[in-house]
């Protein structure tokens, strides 16, 4: 693979490419490799995202590296300059090209002209247990045509420079020059239920079992909190649900009638007090979990969903998977305090176990 592509498919993609694809995008790649079941989609790489950029990336990096996390006013001001900036700018038509023709490709495969995608921005420090990028950078629903991609593909790279992305990077002190943006477009899936689970408890840190939030509709409503979920915790080992909580569920994103994004309505009343998912589908994410977690060798934060079409077996798919983070931190939080034989340990340790030279 060479870095020059400005399109990737995620069949040519794994783990280690998240530098071409980043976090999202490689991840992706690497649940396909996997053998899970993945609407299939492209990344447009850094390489787009660097060449679109161009000279614009000298001026953007200095006036970014100039700013104050506490100066919340001229953070405002700069970063929404700088957004105007980056979407304005067109790309160059090698760029443009490849991103409509890949695009045109997903729809002939797919058999479907105007092929509904979702356009998912993919930072290249995103989603690692080190620096978690998640929902710094934009997601787009629903997205139809080639224009459409593109233009959206544009905004994707111009929220690397939100207020928040801006402001984590800052505080983190994650230079600029080591950061880029690559873009996932992947087909949508008419998600008929959808949601989150992660490998370990999100509210315990317990690693014996799997957390499955699930609604109707799409994702979106889980992940932006518009809805309270139903949540099954289901045992690692024996695959037994042990809790069940059914929530009355009022509110779901669904496809906008007009064809483009997503809009939030009500929740027909006969399924409002149902269950989201069933018993088999629990079943079947708890197993995917489990394979997802086992091939990456730590805790997942995986977003998920079971398609209105497709046989039962065949109609759960993963959207996204991660390291989880908020209790890989705390633990390593604790492995660092940890109390040591002697005190003198304590300073052997900080000094990356090698002793002081003696004098």
């Amino acid at each position: 693979m060479t870095t020059l592509q400005p399109v990737l498919r995620f069949a040519d993609i794994g783990r280690g490419d998240v530098a071409h694809a980043g976090g999202k995008g490689a991840s992706l790649g690497e649940l396909l490799r996997a053998g899970i079941r993945v609407p299939d989609g492209l990344v447009v790489t850094t390489a787009a995202f660097r060449a679109a950029m161009g000279a614009l990336a000298d001026e953007v990096g200095s006036r970014v590296a100039a700013l104050d996390p506490a100066d919340a006013d001229r953070l405002a001001t700069v970063t929404a300059e700088i957004r105007a900036l980056v979407e304005s700018a067109p790309p160059p038509p090698a760029v443009a090209d490849a991103i409509t023709a890949a695009y045109a490709q997903l729809c002939a495969q797919a058999g479907q002209p105007d092929l509904p995608v979702a356009v998912r921005s993919s930072a290249t420090s995103e989603d690692s247990a080190e620096a978690s990028f998640a929902g710094l950078q934009d997601t787009y629903l629903w997205i139809h045509g080639g224009q459409s991609v593109l233009d959206h593909v544009r905004r994707c790279w111009a929220s690397l420079y939100s207020v928040e992305s801006v402001t984590y990077r800052l505080r983190r002190g994650i230079p600029e020059d080591d950061l880029a943006m690559a873009v996932v477009v992947q087909q949508m899936v008419g998600s008929r239920s959808s949601g989150v689970m992660f490998t370990r408890s999100p509210l315990t840190g317990d690693r014996s079992v799997v957390a499955i939030d699930a609604s109707w509709g799409l994702g979106s409503a889980v992940v932006s909190g518009d809805v309270t979920p139903d949540s099954f915790l289901v045992n690692k080992v024996t695959g037994e649900i042990i809790r069940r909580t059914v929530s009355t569920k009022t509110r779901w994103h669904q496809p906008d009638p007009s064809g483009h994004g997503v809009v939030e309505t009500d929740v027909p009343t006969q399924l409002q007090d149902v269950p989201s998912i069933n018993d088999a589908e629990i079943a079947e994410l708890y197993a995917i979990a489990r394979k997802v977690e086992a091939h990456y060798g730590c805790p997942q934060d995986i977003e998920w969903a079971v398609s209105r079409t497709g046989a039962p077996g065949e109609n759960v798919f993963l959207l996204q998977s991660r390291p989880e983070t908020v209790w890989a931190e705390k633990d390593r939080a604790a492995k660092a305090s940890a109390p040591t034989a002697r005190a003198f340990d304590h300073v052997f340790n900080a000094l990356g176990g090698k002793r002081p030279t003696e004098h």
